[in-house]
């Protein structure tokens, strides 16, 4: 069995030291848990023996949680560290992720944040550095998402990477918005979520943001990683892959979600679809009924059907067989939604 790695806990209340020191006792890593109640006493055991992690609370008398993080960055550059605080200033977030720090967490009080807790601090245990982005090395930015989202945060989270340049945009733990270049919503998520590494700074929230993403994040982000493997799945010949087909309407402005039903039956593939059956049937029928409205006030076929709504708008093309719905985001114009509608329709073979 290899060397058992040591946990550092600072933190000048003891009762907290003893359920955090319990807690970390029980990681699979099986590690050695050290504790210290102030900054002097954790710099001087670090000096004897080397730790792998060392989480730090902010607010200690004498000498503060910043102190220690500013000593700790000099004398052991290689430490990784993670803030646990009750604190729930914003300033005080960028502050520490600004200075480098691996993770910045509020002290857990449920025990879906308590898991969560473990489930970080064993990644930052087992995982070397393996790129990821700064301040969080062992994770990706679905981790960090998911950590603002959880612990309801609000924030605009500002990511930078070889690729570009976005933004996500969350409000009391739910992502509302994200864009990067030309993408919106949720296809700008899905772009941001393919960077491997980069950067990532916490801003202030600033001026009301409009919403433009509907669902919770756990859906979200749920969808997106499927997204993103549904798209992996079907590189080499996306045009004989139906889902990785719909996924890549994901490209143009504004598209959250796509479906093809099977007009001669039930089947029906789907992207990103918070209730796929009860979509299929609507498009479904309302294909149906409007061809057959075509025919009776002889029209000709009705092949093109856009609805609005106050979340978001629908249009469907229809075809003799198979019928493509595609939703859009509220804020898209119906000019925009046309010129987006004859890109897509050029790539779909009814």
């Amino acid at each position: 069995m290899g060397t058992r790695q040591k946990i550092l806990i600072l933190d000048d209340e003891q009762d907290l030291l003893e359920i955090y020191q319990e807690i970390l006792a029980r990681l699979p890593s099986q590690p050695e848990i050290r504790t210290a109640t102030n900054g002097n006493d954790a710099i001087a055991l670090l000096e004897n023996e080397p730790c792998a992690l060392l989480l730090v609370d902010l607010n200690m008398p004498q000498m503060d949680g910043f102190q220690v993080l500013a000593i700790v960055r000099r004398r052991f550059p290689t430490l990784r560290t993670v803030v646990m605080t009750g604190a729930t200033e914003e300033d005080l977030r960028a502050r520490a992720y600004s200075i480098g720090v691996d993770l910045y967490l509020e002290k857990p009080k449920t025990g879906r944040e308590i898991i969560f807790f473990v489930d970080c601090i064993e990644s930052l245990l087992e995982r070397e550095n393996q790129g990821g982005f700064r301040g969080v090395q062992s994770k990706t930015l679905l981790d960090i998402l998911q950590m603002e989202c959880i612990t309801q945060n609000t924030c605009v989270l500002k990511i930078t990477s070889a690729h570009g340049e976005g933004r996500v945009w969350i409000q009391k733990g739910e992502i509302i918005d994200a864009a990067v270049e030309d993408k919106s919503g949720k296809p700008a998520i899905v772009e941001m979520l393919a960077w491997k590494a980069g950067n990532f700074e916490i801003l202030p929230y600033g001026l009301p943001r409009p919403r433009n993403i509907f669902i919770n994040y756990e859906s979200l982000l749920m969808e997106t990683a499927q997204t993103m493997d549904e798209a992996v799945d079907a590189s080499e010949n996306p045009e004989q892959t139906p889902e990785g087909m719909l996924a890549s309407f994901s490209r143009f402005t504004g598209v959250q979600f796509a479906m093809a039903v099977d007009l001669t039956g039930s089947k029906h593939e789907h992207w990103g679809c918070d209730d796929p059956i009860a979509l299929g049937d609507w498009i479904s029928k309302t294909a149906k009924s409007f061809k057959q409205l075509g025919a009776k006030i002889q029209a000709g076929e009705l092949l093109d059907i856009e609805s609005l709504g106050q979340q978001r708008h629908l249009s469907i093309l229809s075809g003799d067989e198979e019928a493509l719905g595609i939703g859009f985001t509220r804020t898209l114009g119906i000019g925009q939604i046309r010129e987006t509608l004859k890109q897509i329709e050029a790539k779909w073979a009814f």
